[in-house]
């Protein structure tokens, strides 16, 4: 395959991981698939492309790559195919499990904005396959939103291994410059430059859209506190989430961490729950055995309301006053805040304002908490924030 002026700068760079920023038919399974060719004659053994189901990589990259590789070894039913001790493997997001314990060459992860639990599962899954091998990674997606893909894009800020690029549909040469112009026309402003221009935009119908990185995320926290509350949102096969509050006298609540984590049993949950040493826990209130287990464990759990729609009004209007206040470490919490949405309205329907029920698991443990927790009356306070080790 002949490669774009854009498709050549990525491939001769010589990064360990590269993130591509790119708008919809820029050409990334083109790219994608030259990779992997040439990771192939550079006599890497093992290679895995994964986009976000199993069915969308058949879709996109599976017969382009059979046709790149004639007379490699195909298995249809497990997408694989083979070249003497070469492999190379398609998979799906939502398996992702199975490749734990598993070890690559390379890797290219594709339309990563998509792609739920993202951080949980590069850092607990994926980075440690390339561990044995010193392998690299290709990252590829459209932007949706300010979410994981943008934090990732921004990564090389911070780590030499790193390099991102960013390339709009303008820069393939084949595409008919009239079609995109017409696209322009009809779609919404932010659509379009989302879209075609990878661009990053907040993502229409979001249910926090009071939140502000540059208002909210900070790394300025007070000294002490009046007291620490801690938030529940029970999982397994959905991450569970923990979040500690801390809280000032003047009602002001810090995010300071996170735990965020999948196949966790309750008493885990409750053990790291304790570690932050809260006066009070707000728990899922759709879970009354779990509850009870974490009263056995010593944790005062408050009831909780169930009301969504009050709950989601009450954190909105504490970001609006600038009341609550997040450590950037926590990347998942700031990824549900940019990605938590309404459903696209419906001509001539009045629906109940619902969010979308996924993308929400530490949200759902804030709403318990800000919700229900009574304003503290503490102002000579001295309380110091615990060691957590998750």
């Amino acid at each position: 395959m002949i490669l774009t002026n854009a498709q050549a700068q990525i491939v001769l760079d010589k990064h360990r991981y590269k993130v591509i920023n790119c708008g919809r038919r820029f050409g990334k399974t083109t790219l994608a698939i030259e990779e992997i060719k040439g990771k192939i004659a550079a006599g890497k053994k093992r290679v895995c492309y994964i986009a976000p189901t199993y069915q969308q990589a058949r879709d996109i990259a599976w017969e382009m790559l059979k046709k790149e590789l004639q007379g490699a070894d195909f298995n249809e039913s497990r997408l694989e195919c083979k070249i003497g001790d070469i492999m190379v493997a398609l998979r799906g997001w939502e398996a992702i499990e199975t490749l734990r314990g598993q070890f690559f060459d390379f890797l290219v992860i594709d339309e990563i904005a998509m792609m739920k639990n993202f951080w949980l599962n590069w850092q607990e899954v994926l980075r440690p396959t390339l561990t044995d091998t010193k392998g690299k990674a290709l990252f590829i997606s459209t932007p949706k939103g300010f979410n994981h893909f943008y934090d990732l894009f921004n990564l090389e800020r911070e780590d030499t291994d790193y390099k991102s690029f960013h390339f709009t549909s303008f820069e393939n040469p084949h595409l008919p410059k009239e079609e995109l112009y017409k696209a322009k026309e009809e779609m919404t402003e932010d659509r379009f430059a989302q879209e075609y221009l990878a661009d990053f935009r907040k993502t229409e119908g979001l249910v926090y859209k009071e939140f502000q990185r540059e208002r909210h995320v900070t790394t300025d926290f007070p000294e002490a506190f009046a007291k620490t509350i801690v938030a529940v949102d029970f999982g397994y096969t959905n991450p569970a989430a923990v979040i500690p509050i801390r809280i000032d006298g003047d009602n002001h609540y810090w995010i300071t961490d996170e735990w965020y984590k999948s196949k966790q049993t309750t008493e885990q949950i409750g053990q790291v729950a304790l570690s932050a040493r809260p006066i009070e826990c707000y728990p899922d209130p759709a879970e009354p055995d779990r509850i009870q287990i974490l009263i056995g464990m010593g944790l005062n759990c408050r009831e909780v309301s169930k009301d969504i729609v009050a709950g989601v009004d009450r954190v909105r209007e504490l970001f609006k006053q600038n009341r609550i206040h997040i450590h950037p470490d926590c990347k998942n919490l700031i990824w549900e805040l940019e990605t938590y949405r309404y459903p696209d309205k419906k001509p001539d329907k009045n629906e109940e304002e619902k969010p979308v029920k996924e993308n929400d698991h530490a949200l759902d443990a804030l709403r318990y908490a800000l919700y229900t927790v009574e304003p503290t009356e503490v102002r000579d306070f001295n309380y110091q924030i615990p060691n957590t080790d998750w």
